[in-house]
């Protein structure tokens, strides 16, 4: 098989991590293993494997026939016989079967507002999945609305995972706070990750455990959701306990200086950021939302609370602030959980059955 993952950037995103997973992944298991970048490049370039083949398109728009036909060539040139096109990559895959009509299409459902699927916009998808072999959804929501919305019989829910090379634990990013007493949110500046919810958490914090601090890392995009958040942060006076750094690439240096994970989503499919937070392992506490739920079993390997619920986000928080044996045991037991279930060769064995039975039957 010569498979090759397109993604629109290499931002530090869940999306885009997951793509160079697989590229990196089926390097050891396939005879090629390509990713392009379609318009942007981004720090998740260095985590590429050397053996994967890639290709910075630098794409003009939707309809860029130049780079179409550059991206052609590519393809022409490694013989690749099947794209997996992650997200909204779909589009440029798409125009691509257009002018390459042999090959095998599969999409990547990476859609993160999994609990509002009755709004997702679907007139282009309806029009361009009939050219796709396959679709991988990320949990199970998005599966049932490509058989049920889409009607599309070949879906498979493959969850995300991790990558088994853990890279250095040095870095360039030195938090602030207290050692051994910061807690860290991995996730990007948009309305969906709903900061605001763990602003009111911390403001509650810095009443019984003002020695504690969060670190907010992910893409900033100063944005009216960012402005507002950097706002509301300054109102409560928390800008000693509440810091924001922006899209950082040594996310294991970041993990290896935190002692709490967190994330306050409102919808998730299943975040990348959690199975980060167990391979470094980490106690977490997180909202109940997409495929965190099939992860986390409450109290055994960290704690799940409901969407919207601050207070009980935060008892639950001083839990594991206040017993550094609890951490300890949830951070080991989500460790194993990840090993299990959501690592490399547990993904990549059923993906790999799917593609040789299903997409090249």
């Amino acid at each position: 098989m010569r498979i090759l993952q397109i993604i629109d950037s290499l931002a530090a995103g869940g999306a885009e991590r997951m793509a160079v997973h697989y590229a990196n992944a089926l390097t050891k298991k396939v005879a090629f293993s390509g990713i392009i970048a379609t318009r942007q490049e981004g720090p998740l370039l260095q985590e590429l494997n050397e053996n994967v083949t890639y290709l910075f398109l630098n794409k003009k728009g939707s309809f860029d026939v130049k780079a179409l036909f550059r991206l052609k060539a590519f393809v022409n040139q490694h013989k690749i016989t099947i794209i997996q096109a992650h997200s909204t990559s779909f589009f440029t895959a798409f125009l691509l079967k257009l002018v390459s009509p042999s090959l095998q299409l599969i999409w990547h459902d990476h859609y993160g507002d999994s609990e509002f699927l009755n709004k997702r916009p679907s007139r282009i998808l309806k029009a361009v999945l009939p050219f796709f072999a396959g679709i991988i959804s990320v949990n199970q929501k998005l599966k049932g609305w490509a058989n049920n919305q889409m009607h599309f019989s070949n879906a498979l829910y493959l969850p995300n995972f991790t990558s088994e090379a853990k890279m250095p634990l040095k870095g360039g990013t030195i938090l602030e706070g207290i050692e051994g007493k910061r807690i860290v949110c991995l996730a990007n500046l948009r309305e969906q990750k709903n900061h605001f919810f763990l602003v009111e958490v911390a403001k509650r914090l810095k009443i019984s455990q003002p020695n504690w601090s969060f670190h907010l890392v992910g893409k900033d995009n100063q944005d009216a959701y960012s402005n507002v958040l950097k706002t509301r942060i300054l109102e409560m006076e928390l800008e000693e306990s509440v810091f924001i750094y922006g899209s950082r690439s040594d996310i294991p240096s970041i993990l290896s200086q935190s002692t709490i994970g967190i994330l306050s989503s409102q919808s998730e499919g299943l975040p990348v950021t959690l199975l980060e937070y167990g391979l470094y392992k980490k106690p977490v506490v997180l909202t109940a939302v997409g495929e965190i739920p099939s992860v986390i079993q409450n109290g055994v390997n960290g704690f799940i609370v409901p969407a919207q619920e601050v207070e009980v986000f935060y008892n639950a928080l001083l839990l594991l602030i206040e017993n550094e044996k609890l951490r300890i045991e949830l951070g080991d037991s989500l460790y194993n959980t990840i090993l299990e279930t959501y690592s490399e060769q547990a993904v990549i064995t059923p993906y790999l059955n799917w593609v040789q039975t299903t997409i090249l039957k």
